[in-house]
């Protein structure tokens, strides 16, 4: 039996939709096996963030040898690092343990537009994470943010911001574009040489709280079970808009997606 290892390097939502919750739920879902990193503690729930409390460079250090020199990974993927100095180490030790497939979802707001990172860690962000990206999704206020606050409002200008990401020194760019206003939700894929599109049609809910995680991951399990880039980001566009479309109305607020429903409809049709 051949066993696919996935780590995520993340923060814990105790609310169980997004972050290192969401992760593992879609590497098991995607047939991985998952592992965990935890950068920071979030009191979480559908209705928002309600503290959040970093863990110490010692812990998150331990944490990596602990996964990385027994265990390893076939692909990993961060989420919530919180601080420059967070981010500096996961760098460090992704380059020392010389990890292939490394997916960033460069996390910095929440839903409830709660920060999520702090601001001298964009900086950080630019200079140790972008440039070991094998590939990187950013939405477009994220995007914005890389790129000093250019405004993104088109198709065309996010091909535009998915070409300038991908100078910094990522591989792959997926730029998200679900907070674009049109009735698709169409996200722009560059590789350093072709823009291609994946789209789909705009699904009508409130509840898509970790979506990006859930997405990020999605394409970080694909790519541990030796997906190329392009079929990684297609069965990740596909799981997510399944779990979009059976999204859970749990809680007074913003409710997750639903990580069991493209499994689901994958059993159905056999």
């Amino acid at each position: 039996m051949v066993v696919y290892r996935t780590l995520t390097i993340a923060g814990s939502d105790s609310g169980g939709g997004a972050g290192i919750q969401a992760d593992l739920k879609t590497f098991q879902e995607l047939e991985t096996f998952g592992m965990s990193v935890i950068t920071a503690l979030t009191a979480q729930n559908t209705q928002g963030v309600h503290g959040v409390f970093p863990q110490s460079r010692e812990a998150v250090i331990a944490q990596l040898d602990a996964v990385l020199s027994d265990i390893g990974v076939d692909a990993v993927k961060t989420g919530m690092l919180f601080s420059s100095e967070i981010i500096e180490i996961v760098a460090d030790y992704l380059n020392k343990y010389n990890v292939k497939n490394i997916v960033i979802d460069p996390v910095m707001v929440a839903k409830g537009g709660q920060t999520l990172l702090q601001e001298e860690a964009i900086e950080a962000v630019r200079q140790a994470l972008i440039p070991i990206a094998s590939v990187i999704t950013p939405n477009v206020p994220e995007a914005e943010v890389i790129l000093g606050g250019d405004r993104i409002t088109s198709l065309e200008e996010m091909e535009e911001a998915a070409k300038r990401i991908h100078a910094m020194g990522a591989s792959c760019v997926v730029l998200k574009g679900g907070h674009l206003s049109d009735d698709d939700a169409t996200d722009v894929v560059f590789d350093g040489h072709d823009v291609t599109y994946l789209p789909a049609k705009r699904i009508e809910t409130k509840h898509t709280h970790g979506t990006g995680c859930t997405f990020a991951a999605a394409i970080a399990a694909g790519l541990a079970k030796g997906q190329d880039v392009r079929e990684a980001t297609q069965t990740a566009k596909s799981f997510i808009t399944c779990a979009i479309e059976e999204s859970l109305a749990i809680g007074h607020g913003i409710g997750p997606t639903h990580h069991g429903a493209y499994k689901r409809r994958q059993i159905g049709q056999k």
